[in-house]
């Protein structure tokens, strides 16, 4: 482990990869079995960087707290961020730009679950060559803005491929680099 006092910091827009999981992949609500095992991401990030992780879970709350799902994620090792504001809040959104903004004042390393290119700004600004950077997502439904900050260090990572965050397979359309291509995949 580094020995420097660094962290990740490992944000979790849960909104945005379901809403991604559902409208886009799918095209229903996923079923349970067809949602991230988001243990798997603080896992990955500790590994793929060797410190430790401190993930964060925002969720908008509209109402009472989803309390099994927030003791769920508190068991496997996030600290839940439950948000609430008004109707035309993005209070998610909000929180993770907060956030993100912060952590660049600090020395911390961040990794961001989340395709929404509503962070571009605070991931650039972040992403000065003195800390790591990525960003988890689809890769074909990640913002665009992010590929652009790849030359300046940004790392990319997919949930699928990279984290391995899922037990099944997802119904994905991607470009598949010819040294991964299996052709029995498609047979």
């Amino acid at each position: 482990m580094d020995d420097d006092g660094t962290v990740t910091y490992l944000l979790v827009d849960g909104e945005n990869i379901d809403a991604t999981l559902g409208q886009s992949i799918f095209g229903r609500r996923p079923q349970p079995q067809e949602r991230p095992r988001w243990d798997r991401l603080l896992r990955f990030a500790e590994k793929h960087w060797d410190q430790p992780v401190k993930g964060l879970f925002f969720l908008a709350v509209n109402g009472e707290l989803p309390m099994p799902f927030v003791q769920a994620l508190i068991a496997i090792g996030y600290r839940p961020v439950p948000l609430s504001g008004g109707p035309d809040d993005k209070v998610v959104d909000m929180a993770i730009q907060r956030t993100l903004e912060a952590i660049a004042q600090r020395g911390d390393d961040v990794m961001l679950a989340s395709n929404d290119g509503d962070f571009l700004p605070q991931i650039e600004t972040l992403v000065d060559g003195d800390r790591r950077v990525g960003v988890m997502g689809f890769e074909e439904f990640r913002n665009s803005g992010f590929h652009a900050l790849e030359h300046r260090g940004l790392e990319l990572l997919d949930l699928e491929h990279d984290v391995e965050a899922f037990n099944v397979v997802l119904p994905r359309l991607r470009v598949i680099p010819i040294d991964q291509f299996d052709p029995l995949d498609f047979l």
